[in-house]
């Protein structure tokens, strides 16, 4: 198994795999209306056997080449994880999310995490079109995505219904040539 380091603070980036399921879902359980206020990621890990299949469904879309997921571990305990939702490589497109224990809030972690799978899907892929999604009342999402030197290319009016609510979906995207530019530039 491999492990990324983040930073001077621990943390750590790792693969998580249908073999964590117990882990992911303690750290679920932990911080699961926190996560579940703008994603429905906490809505789909209730027990162990929805934990599993989740992050199945995530080892088969690695398989297939359409979608990973990694686990952002701090001082050996599991507080979020950031994922390639899509990956389509014959198109060069690809978009990342995130999710991240109210605990863990506030110290860099998802744009360090999110920084190390752009680099990888830039550099080593060859990925043009970066794209991150969030509801237009997620702000410390949106954050991240401007930390990152996205462009908000645009709105999609209430196109989410997360937990009986219509969202809006703000659509931001970084291009490989502007990711290398913001990466030379933060250097």
């Amino acid at each position: 198994m491999f492990a990324i380091s983040l930073g001077d603070d621990g943390a750590e980036l790792r693969p998580l795999e249908p073999w964590n399921a117990e882990e992911y879902l303690a750290h679920i359980d932990r911080s699961r209306e926190h996560i579940g206020r703008h994603i429905a990621l906490s809505d789909r890990a209730t027990d162990l056997a929805s934990a599993r299949a989740f992050l199945q469904s995530y080892a088969d879309k690695q398989a297939a080449d359409s979608g990973r997921i990694h686990g952002i571990w701090l001082k050996g305990t599991l507080v979020g994880g950031v994922l390639f939702r899509t990956f389509d490589a014959e198109q060069g497109t690809c978009e990342v999310g995130c999710w991240l224990e109210e605990s863990a809030v506030g110290r860099g972690l998802v744009t360090r995490a999110i920084g190390v799978l752009i680099d990888w899907a830039v550099e080593t892929r060859g990925i043009h079109r970066v794209e991150w999604r969030a509801a237009s009342t997620n702000t410390a999402s949106i954050n991240v995505a401007k930390r990152l030197g996205m462009v908000r290319d645009g709105v999609q009016r209430e196109s989410s219904a997360h937990r009986g609510v219509r969202q809006d979906v703000e659509v931001w995207s970084v291009l490989a040539p502007e990711w290398r530019e913001h990466r030379a530039s933060a250097a």
